[in-house]
Order: structure tokens, then sequence, then C-alpha cells
């Protein structure tokens, strides 16, 4: 353990970030050494943390131009250049789409790394807060037993004692152990004059990073939901969602070039703390603790002596002595004043609680304890942390340009769903071949001719129904097509009946209905006359 410093090396990302340049408000290089309570250097973090909103105004700017372009050179298409721009747009969907995926595949990763680290910083936090706080109450409880129930104890041994001058010489030289034990245990370190609670610490750290991995987590499902609403839209080519989704991917993309900025000013600023923690340690503990204390917790090496060796040595040889003493009083003082045998007892069982007190002070008071505590939260902080933080800048970074081209794919849908509209409301009403002109133009109120399945329903009483007579001056015949829907339900479903006279080949349809259309009978054929002969 007294060699396990030397395995501690800052890794090369964290050198990488610390010679990322530092700039203040002012456009002025700033040391990049980790000085958090100064004004310049926090003016340098958040000037790194501004590159996300350079990088939104960035993004903003193209889509601008883009849209102006878009609505600039705009001109009508033949049916051979739309398939290619549709399929552009389409491919340009789906490798965004695949890319904000394999974004989010790394944002999950870099959320967890980043997580395991703050965690086991916070467990070395509160790992050395323990020990701290055990070294504390072991010395307030060691002061406290020897300056109150020892000192009683002492006053009426010299009540007991005053006829034998010799016990009272023994009771002197115990006042002078006691007086070495509480200068030793004062000298020891006071962790109280630190104002630094590791406790309050870590629980602070815990609940930032609490809403900090939700966060992350919130975005990632946004983006995923995102790229689902996406397809959903091109194939629905529905504008109100469109719409919804325009909005949406709005949003993600300020979220993510904001948690860009955000995790790079964090990474660098932890970064420049990795470099040399050390040197950020003794500034931050030179007003309470000595430059060797603090050298060997941080280094621990077997070359550098325990500075309390000496207090401890001091308080167990003292204890040691007056245990004997004690012992001694027990054994000629009790036959002759048996009412002192209580007060030696009580003073025999305090020295016995001091002497394990000493005993736990020396193990906590060891470097191995706080320094394996140390290196712990480095390699949580160093490594696992500000590696997720990369891994989450990337996704931030991949997850804002994929966002960005995912909004002109959008915009070019929108043109084209809005071409399409305006190519539909350009088609003549008269069109025979028109859907919406053949809805109109049969109205099965007005239609004079019978269809085929109710003639079929009331044979006999079609018999004497005979459409009027029509002149061919005024009326002209109605189509061949039409009559063919009109004997099949008179429901327009053209694609299912045989087109007759008709220039275009004519589409599939059912076995059902060419079966139906070669049953007619001869007199039905009299009755509707020659329009549907084939």
């Amino acid at each position: 353990m007294a060699t396990a410093r030397l395995d501690y090396v800052a890794p090369w990302w964290t050198y990488w970030l610390h010679n990322f340049p530092h700039f203040n408000f002012y456009f002025q290089s700033v040391d990049s050494t980790f000085r958090p309570e100064e004004e310049s250097y926090q003016q340098s973090l958040i000037f790194l943390a501004c590159a996300g909103a350079v990088g939104l105004g960035l993004s903003l700017l193209v889509l601008s131009v883009y849209l102006i372009c878009m609505c600039c050179c705009r001109r009508d298409t033949d049916e051979e250049t739309k398939r290619p721009k549709n399929c552009c747009v389409t491919w340009t969907a789906v490798i965004t789409g695949l890319i904000i995926c394999s974004a989010v595949g790394v944002g999950f990763y870099g959320n967890s790394e980043t997580n395991d680290g703050v965690y086991q910083l916070t467990y070395s936090l509160y790992n050395a807060n323990h020990t701290l706080g055990g070294i504390s109450n072991l010395v307030a409880a060691s002061l406290g037993s020897v300056e109150t129930t020892l000192k009683q104890h002492l006053e009426r041994l010299d009540e007991i004692f005053a006829p034998r001058p010799d016990y009272l010489q023994a009771l002197n030289f115990f006042r002078l152990m006691v007086g070495n034990i509480m200068k030793e245990l004062t000298a020891l370190p006071d962790v109280n004059k630190a104002k630094i609670d590791l406790a309050a610490i870590a629980d602070q750290t815990a609940y930032i990073e609490y809403y900090r991995w939700l966060t992350y987590l919130l975005l990632l499902i946004l983006d995923l939901l995102i790229c689902l609403a996406v397809c959903l839209g091109m194939a629905k080519q529905s504008r109100w969602l469109l719409i919804t989704i325009m909005a949406f991917v709005v949003i993600s993309l300020i979220l993510s070039w904001a948690s860009l900025g955000a995790g790079t000013a964090t990474a660098v600023g932890i970064s420049d703390f990795c470099v040399s923690p050390d040197k950020f340690i003794v500034n931050q503990t030179k007003d309470f603790l000595s430059a060797d204390v603090v050298h060997y917790y941080l280094f621990c090496s077997p070359n550098l002596p325990n500075p309390f060796q000496e207090s401890l040595t001091i308080c167990q040889r003292s204890l040691t002595t007056m245990q004997i003493q004690i012992q001694g009083l027990l054994r000629f003082s009790v036959p002759v004043f048996p009412t002192a045998e209580r007060d030696l007892l009580g003073i025999q069982r305090l020295l016995n609680s001091t002497e394990f007190s000493v005993h736990q002070l020396t193990a906590l008071l060891d470097c191995r304890g706080l320094r394996k505590d140390y290196l712990d939260a480095l390699m949580g902080v160093c490594y696992d942390g500000v590696e997720g933080l990369l891994y989450l800048s990337l996704f931030s970074l991949l997850a804002a340009c994929a966002l960005s081209a995912m909004l002109c794919a959008i915009f070019r849908v929108w043109a084209i769903i809005g071409s399409r509209d305006k190519e539909y409301d350009d088609i003549d009403e008269e069109d025979p071949f028109n859907p919406q002109a053949r809805r109109m133009s049969y109205n099965p109120r007005r239609s004079n001719i019978h269809s085929f399945c109710s003639y079929t329903s009331s044979l006999g009483s079609q018999a004497s129904l005979h459409p009027p007579p029509q002149t061919a001056a005024n009326v002209m015949p109605p189509p061949e097509y039409m009559n063919q829907s009109m004997l099949f339900g008179g429901n327009p479903r053209y694609e299912n009946v045989p087109l007759i006279g008709r220039g275009s080949p004519p589409p599939s349809y059912s076995p059902s209905m060419r079966n139906t259309y070669l049953s007619m009978t001869e007199a039905q054929i009299r009755h509707f006359g020659t329009d549907f002969q084939v």
C-alpha cells in the first residue's frame, strides 16, 4: 500500500483537456491551474461552456440559409426529377436516424460511466469522513474522560491518602502523566478546524449527479422518440405530425448544444484538477494542517515518518506507567485505606479505555486508509467520470449535427407535401378520369339507368320500367366505363371492372367480376341495350 501511490497517473485525456485554451471574458489567456475560487478561472470555464451557444447559433444559421435557398430556388419539376429528390430526402432521414441511434448508444454508455465515477467519488468521501470523524470522536472522548473523570478520582484520593505523604507523591506523579497525555492528544489534528464537511459535500454531489443522470436519460429517450416519430411522419405525410416533430427536434437541438457546452466545461475543469490534485489539496489545507502532515497522507511513503507517531508513543508510555502505579497502590494501599479501592478501580478502568482509544487512534491515523480513499476518489473522477463526460460530449455533438440535418429533411418533406397538394388542386374537375369528377358526375338519385343488382332482385318489376327515350341531339350517351360502374352496384370502383373503349391498358380485376359480367342473359342485354356487349 505504501507504493501504490506510484500507480496513479493522470490519463491522457485529462492532459488533452487541460491543454484547452483558457480565456476570460476579455479574451485574455488564463492559467489552466485548477483554482475554482478565482474569478478569472471561473470565467474561463464559462467561456468554454459558451461553445455550445456558438454551435447552436451556427446550426440555426445553417438552417436559415437552407430555408432561404429552398424557398428561393423552388421550381417546377417533372416526374423524372421528383423521384430522385424524394429518394434523397428519404435516405437523408434514414442516415440521420441511424446517426442519432448510434449517438444515443454512446450517450447511454457515457451516462453510465459518469454515474459510476461519481458514485465511487461519493463512496470514498463517505469513508474518509467516517475516518476523520472517528479520529475527532476518539480524541474528544479521551480528553473529556481524562479531564473530568480522572481528576475527580484523584481529588477523592487526595483526601483519603492525606495521612500518607508517599501515596500523595504517587498521586502527583499521576497528575504529571495526565498532563502529558492531554498535551499529546491536543497536538493531534482537529478536523473541526477544517470547516469542511465531507459528508455534506458527498450528499450535494450525489444530489446533483442524480438530476444530471436523469436529465441525460430523458434527453436520450427524447432523441429515440424523435427518430420513431420522423419515420411515422414521413410515412403518413401529415403536416400536423411534422409540425409537432419539428418542435421537439428544435427542443432537443437546443438541449444537445447546451449539454455539449456544460459537459465540455465540466470535463476541462475536472481535468485541470486531475493533472495536479496534490497541489490543490495542499493549498486548501495549509490553514489548519502542516505541510508534513499533508504530504504524509498524500504520498504515504515509507521514507516519510508519521508526524503523530511521537505523540502516540508518549501517550502509550504514560498510560503504561500509570497502570503500573495503580496496580502498586491497589496492592499496598487498599489494606490500609479500604475506601480508596473504589476510586483506584475507577482509574484503572479509565486507563484501560483510554489505552484502547489510543490503539484505535494509531490505526486511524495511519496514512494507508485515508490515502486509499483518496486514490479511489481520483480514479473515479479522473478515469470514469471524465471519460463518461467525453462520451456524453460526443453524443451531444453527433445528436446536434444529426438533428440539424433531420430538420432540413423535414423541411424538404414539408415542401414536397405542399407541391403535391398544389398539383392535386390543379386537376381539371371536368376530366372524366378524375376520381372527384366521377363522384360528382354520378348521383344515384338522378340516374335513370338501373343496375344489374337491382334488376336481379326484382326482375318482374323491371320488365315494366324502361328508361325514357333520349335523343342524340341533346343528351350524350354515358361512357361505357360509367355503364360498367352502374352495372356493378353503382359504386364507381373503376379499378375493379374491365375498361371498355379506353385508351389505357385495363388494370387487374377479380375473376368473380369477370364471371359475373360474362353471365349476363340475353334478356338483360335486351333490357339495357348493347352498351355492355364485349
